[in-house]
């Protein structure tokens, strides 16, 4: 069951979780004054944030109930800026998923369908006890 809202971190940042299920996953969030950069627009770290939230949520759909995992590198490109006020969508899903690795792969549009950022992604999958 996908979670009504974030703990911790995604809290803070305002995400709000869309949908989750079979290797995808769907996060969005406002983009508020305290994101703002002295350029007055979304600073970069939000888009990494919501977008490593969406790749991350793809895979989590995908693993099993004895392992997890983490974001082992993110490449983002920042295609175009967004305002104060813009909601923001990421798209996450899985490209492939091996025993140990899987390669994601995601996007952030705005309301307009506008692309925002794109991002690729190896994320590292383990046992847990």
């Amino acid at each position: 069951m996908f979670p009504p809202t974030f703990p911790g971190f995604g809290r803070m940042v305002g995400l709000r979780p869309v949908s989750i299920g079979d290797g995808e996953c769907t996060v969005e969030v406002t983009v508020l004054q305290s994101h703002l950069n002295a350029g007055s627009v979304a600073h970069g770290g939000l888009h990494a944030t919501l977008l490593d939230t969406a790749l991350g949520g793809a895979l989590l759909s995908l693993v099993a109930p004895k392992e997890w995992c983490a974001t082992a590198e993110i490449v983002v490109s920042y295609i175009r800026p967004s305002k104060e006020g813009t909601t923001l969508t990421a798209n996450g899903r899985v490209v492939k998923r091996g025993k140990n690795i899987a390669h994601m792969e995601g996007e952030i549009t705005d309301s307009n369908g506008l692309l925002i950022a794109t991002a690729k992604g190896t994320w590292a999958i383990w046992k847990v006890d």
